[in-house]
């Protein structure tokens, strides 16, 4: 298959482009808009800038796929020492993929690059950062301690109905979930009370929980579960308390019925 060809405007002829030559999209659909340029030069694909492209999601993509498939392998090798590492670094994988393709699905209004997560707040950031390094060194001082035994598994439990708590939620709201709060109330919003939402009031938000809290006990890293408690207590009792006064605006009643017969399903979090 030869170079592409695309129509150069004002030339009235087919001609092949090459590296140094600008694009432009004649499809129908753009016939009566502003034609966009497409890059044809290598230069033009810019990676890791911050947008929305199709490198960047293929990029994305790949580069966590790539960790949750070596980390299941590493995880399940004959004579491996600390699978509970490796489950977390799949974990990690599976949990910032599903964010992305849950607003793609049912939110491409709103999707864009952060969508992934990956960089969803310094907070989040350092608490990744801080789960790895306690492992890490309690591994290097007290690897008796980072056996796999009962604690390992049962974190591993949570982190599977945690991920499973907010992916249900996910596609249970489809576009009515965003991650962000919502100050004003869109035309297409609607109380979700069904699926999921019919036991848990704020079902994406106990599957995180859990979620977060079990990586910490399936590592056995004792510092980083008494601290992620205490944290994401302390944000979830804040951020739910704002979100629901936000939500009794928009649908008055209806949300107060609903708040009396459900319950967050984190502890001390009315």
């Amino acid at each position: 298959m030869g170079p592409p060809t695309s129509t150069i405007p004002g030339a009235g002829v087919q001609a092949r482009s090459h590296l140094l030559e600008t694009a432009y999209d004649n499809s129908p659909s753009f016939n009566n808009q502003r034609r966009r340029p497409i890059p044809v030069s290598i230069t033009d694909f810019r990676l890791f800038d911050g947008q929305n492209s199709p490198q960047n999601i293929a990029i994305y993509g790949f580069g966590l796929g790539a960790l949750f498939g070596a980390s299941v392998i590493l995880a399940t090798m004959v004579g491996t020492s600390i699978p509970q590492f490796w489950l977390f670094l799949a974990a990690l994988g599976v949990f910032h993929s599903l964010e992305y393709i849950a607003i793609a699905l049912f939110n491409p209004t709103k999707l864009t690059l952060d969508s992934f997560l990956l960089n969803h707040s310094p907070e989040y950031s350092a608490a990744t950062a801080a789960g790895i390094t306690e492992f890490l060194i309690e591994l290097y001082f007290f690897p008796e301690r980072k056996t796999w035994g009962l604690l390992n598994m049962i974190g591993l439990v949570m982190v599977v109905i945690g991920q499973a708590a907010r992916t249900l939620a996910m596609f249970s709201a489809k576009s009515n979930f965003s991650h962000h709060v919502e100050y004003y109330k869109e035309e297409h919003h609607v109380l979700v009370t069904d699926g999921i939402y019919s036991i848990l009031r704020h079902p994406s938000y106990f599957g995180f929980y859990y979620w977060a809290l079990g990586s910490q006990l399936m590592m056995m890293n004792p510092v980083c579960v008494v601290v992620f408690a205490g944290v994401l207590y302390y944000f979830f009792s804040d951020r739910i308390q704002y979100e629901e006064g936000c939500l009794i605006r928009f649908f008055g009643q209806s949300y107060r019925d609903y708040q009396a017969r459900t319950h967050t399903g984190i502890p001390f979090v009315k």
